[in-house]
């Protein structure tokens, strides 16, 4: 049973995290030749102090 682990930087909808679940348990699915039912998704969201790309927080370098 796979289990797919996503981090993601806070800002997405609701809908986009649940569109993005059910495409990879899809794919997952597809790929592995298995039911999609033995396929586990888990996102975690990290706020954009909380992530950093070449030693500067998201905060800063993300456009308001």
């Amino acid at each position: 049973m796979p289990f797919i682990s996503v981090t993601l930087i806070e800002g997405r909808t609701t809908e986009q995290k649940h569109d993005l679940l059910k495409k990879l348990t899809v794919a997952s699915a597809e790929a592995l030749d298995i039911d999609p039912q033995n396929v586990r998704v888990a996102i975690h969201e990290v706020s954009a102090d909380g992530w950093g790309i070449g030693g500067e927080p998201m905060s800063k370098l993300r456009p308001a």
